[in-house]
């Protein structure tokens, strides 16, 4: 039996972002608005994309100033 554990992608969607963090969809683009939100990536189609590093690192940025 394996113990490793899942493969984590590199590039969060809005939805992961939002369900990791508990907030609505909306909240995510409220903070966006504000630059209050990590860095993005947005595709050529639309889709926004959270790199995972961005993200922890933004968390972190978040700890700090608390």
């Amino acid at each position: 039996m394996s113990t490793a554990t899942p493969h984590r992608r590199n590039n969060m969607t809005v939805a992961e972002f939002c369900a990791e963090l508990g907030i609505a969809r909306s909240t995510f683009y409220d903070w966006r608005a504000a630059k209050k939100a990590p860095r993005c990536i947005k595709l050529p189609n639309g889709d926004i994309r959270v790199r995972r590093t961005d993200y922890e690192s933004w968390l972190q940025s978040l700890e700090d100033a608390a």
